[in-house]
């Protein structure tokens, strides 16, 4: 004969080891999940803006987005070889004229026809010598396909930048960027830096 107290010991153990066992589980569960979520969270805030991104520059030294806060910033992907390369002449006015409340940051790339076929001194004595740039430029990067620099990932693609996804289909194309440093338009290479789809921004 089985003894009923001995049974009733055996299933209160039973049941109590598994209680404590789906308690643990479920504290996995629910840990993993806010870890996912937090996680998943912090990343898309943190996507959603420009500041988060240093890039190098031209000289060797670090364009520090963070440090742009409170202004709005204009990026253009460049070339020292094509046809809107007399753009650089609109964007460094641009820049003069609205210097106080826009950053202009330029990115060499050699992505469409070959046109940036330079190094990095030598983009930034050509820009100097026929330009007289002065607003900040990238080193030299990749703006689309497998190898594309973080930060055009960002700008092209609406899952990061939380606005739009935009396919770069030429030199001089340009992304505004409000003060917070979040995308806010996008132009084309045939917008010339200086028309009033630009410039209204800053009025």
């Amino acid at each position: 004969k089985f003894s009923m107290t001995a049974i009733s010991l055996d299933f209160a153990v039973f049941l109590s080891l598994n209680l404590k066992s789906n308690k643990i589980k479920m504290k996995k569960i629910l840990f993993i999940l806010m870890a996912f979520f937090g996680l998943f969270s912090s990343q898309a805030q943190q996507a959603k803006s420009i500041h988060s991104f240093k890039v190098k520059a031209l000289d060797g030294k670090t364009i520090d987005f963070s440090k742009f806060k409170g202004k709005k910033i204009l990026i253009v992907n460049t070339a020292s070889e094509c046809g809107f390369t007399p753009q650089y002449e609109g964007l460094q006015k641009l820049y003069e004229t609205y210097k106080d409340q826009l950053v202009i940051v330029g990115f060499p790339a050699n992505n469409f026809g070959g046109q940036e076929p330079g190094s990095n001194e030598e983009i930034g004595a050509f820009c100097k010598k026929n330009y007289g740039v002065t607003f900040p430029m990238a080193a030299k990067v990749s703006v689309k396909g497998k190898d594309i620099a973080p930060i055009f990932k960002f700008l092209t693609d609406k899952k990061l930048n939380g606005v739009k996804s935009t396919t770069i289909l030429w030199n001089f194309e340009k992304f505004l960027l409000n003060e917070k440093g979040e995308l806010i338009d996008t132009f084309v290479s045939t917008t010339k830096p200086t028309s009033e789809s630009i410039t209204k921004y800053f009025k």
